[in-house]
């Protein structure tokens, strides 16, 4: 604990130069306060350490942004999102990530290995989209940024911790509890003198997690979505015509190379838009609202929120859904996923 309180102080004292730098004008990354990337195996509490980091700095008046790369987990909202929010208060242990202003996209699946260039894709766009706010907002830029990360470090896990780090221009990586990690990360950077990779001990209060738990947590993480932390928040029923919506899928599965003939390259788009018809398989799965105006603007667009669907009569081509709030959703476009859940 100390060592993680010693790594806060360190940090506070690059988002003082940082605008200090900005108050004299200095260029843009010169004002650019510590972009930290949290990383490690699962069970090594990334998620913990990043909840640390940013109350301790809320708590110091700054206003960190708090980026969640865990689409298996999710802290900030529902699994299957790659989102952000900016972070003004500690966070509190029961009410948990507050959410006034979350900037979320919608993967849909919770493990990135079901599409990596769409989990790639939709990474570059929320990196954008804090950069465009950060260049605007001196005092959010001198924040920076704590990023959690996912608990697969390997073979395709490493390549996208490795984008990840690229894509958000992080500049102080945290690594928990794997010295493996921390020496591929240390020469994978060494030339790159402005990223400093730091070996962190795991807290011993660290407690394993089966997968029969993950999913339990996915299940209860969606559940918080629609009927609030204490359960005190009633979901609303909506039905709808086929009609009225259009539902989409990012991204197709591809044959893999070994089925194609030799020498020859998959020529699909692995982010390319999939109209998707409405079916009885849809029951118990969770939608997202795009923001988007036309389809092709789907992957660039973050999401209004999500609806769970109970219910889809074929006959009278009819949706039946729940949704947080009463009324027309904001968007006739919905994003399709993998995720399920059973209302007990």
């Amino acid at each position: 604990m100390v060592i993680y309180v010693n790594t806060h102080a360190i940090l506070d004292a690059r988002r003082a130069r940082a605008r200090a730098a900005a108050a004299q004008g200095a260029p843009l990354e010169a004002s650019q306060g510590p972009r930290v990337i949290i990383v490690g195996p699962s069970d090594s509490g990334k998620s913990t350490l990043c909840k640390m980091l940013l109350s301790w700095a809320a708590k110091q008046g700054w206003k960190p942004t708090y980026v969640d790369l865990d689409i298996g987990q999710g802290s900030i909202t529902i699994p299957g999102c790659i989102s952000a929010t900016p972070i003004e208060k500690p966070i509190d242990i029961v009410d948990g990530i507050p959410l006034e202003m979350p900037l979320a996209y919608f993967y849909g699946h919770p493990s990135p290995s079901v599409s990596p260039d769409v989990y790639r894709a939709l990474m570059k766009e929320l990196a954008q989209t804090l950069d465009k706010q950060f260049s605007g907002n001196s005092e959010s830029r001198a924040a920076g940024m704590i990023i959690n990360t996912m608990g697969w470090v390997e073979n395709l896990g490493l390549e996208l911790l490795h984008n990840s780090i690229e894509i958000f221009k992080a500049n102080v990586i945290l690594v928990l509890g794997q010295e493996k990690l921390w020496k591929i990360l240390k020469d994978a950077t060494k030339n790159k003198p402005n990223i400093d990779v730091v070996k962190l001990h795991k807290s011993e209060g660290v407690v394993p997690r089966n997968p029969k738990y993950r999913q339990k947590t996915r299940s209860f993480r969606i559940k918080e979505y629609f009927y609030g932390i204490a359960n005190d928040l009633a979901p609303h029923s909506n039905v709808v015509n086929f009609s009225d919506v259009s539902v989409f899928k990012i991204g197709s599965h591809q044959a893999p190379k070994s089925a194609l003939p030799i020498g020859a390259e998959p020529v699909a788009d692995p982010t390319r838009l999939v109209a998707v018809n409405i079916s009885t398989d849809m029951v118990h799965t969770v939608l997202a609202v795009s923001y988007a105006k036309e389809p092709d603007e789907i992957i660039s667009s973050n999401v209004a929120g999500f609806i769970h669907v109970t219910d889809v009569d074929i006959q009278r081509k009819k949706l039946t859904y729940i949704a947080p709030c009463p009324g027309d959703l904001p968007s006739k476009l919905l994003i399709a996923s993998s995720l399920t859940w059973y209302e007990a």
